[in-house]
């Protein structure tokens, strides 16, 4: 206990708790890298939730004990991750094993409704997601693809490179 009242000393546990978890996970970051928190995988996200559960709880542990079990299975997390990143740059079947392939769900203005079915995303998803793109007419449309990481992207105009588009998987 810092302070002889109660308040205060969670107060000031809450404070000094919560800049300790938060360094560390910066610290992490800094040794990792920063696409700990980018999003390009589903492990990405999953990551980042963990994460932030776990300075939650750091913030609010109540001895030294649950502090450090946070702080390192944040380290833990990190750890698993840059492992996880490592090994995917290096092994094409480690990367199919672990990623799903992004998706059509739409392509050359036409809807595909075997893609929306079996990735589970609605006619009406799909529709707010090319408003959201501001895509004007079904035909200016080149494709719209369900990403690894679940975003929808929206691919308008003339022409798309087909690079662009080679690891996208159809939907029959």
């Amino acid at each position: 206990m810092m302070f002889e009242s109660d308040i205060a000393d969670a107060i000031a546990r809450g404070l000094v708790l919560s800049a300790v978890g938060l360094i560390w996970v910066i610290l992490m970051v800094r040794i990792v890298g920063l696409c700990s928190f980018s999003k390009m995988t589903n492990f990405d996200f999953v990551m980042t939730v963990a994460v932030g559960s776990l300075l939650a709880g750091a913030s609010q542990a109540s001895d030294w004990t649950t502090l450090i079990q946070a702080l390192t299975a944040i380290a833990g997390l990190f750890a698993v991750q840059f492992t996880l990143s490592w090994t995917r740059q290096r092994s094409d079947t480690f990367l199919s094993v672990i990623q799903n392939n992004p998706v059509f769900l739409m392509e050359n203005g036409k809807i595909s409704y075997p893609a929306l079915k079996a990735t589970r995303v609605s006619e009406g998803d799909l529709i707010a997601k090319l408003r959201e793109a501001n895509a004007l007419e079904l035909s200016s449309i080149r494709a719209v693809v369900l990403e690894t990481t679940g975003d929808v992207s929206v691919l308008h105009g003339p022409h798309v490179d087909e690079t662009v588009l080679g690891q996208v998987k159809r939907i029959e």
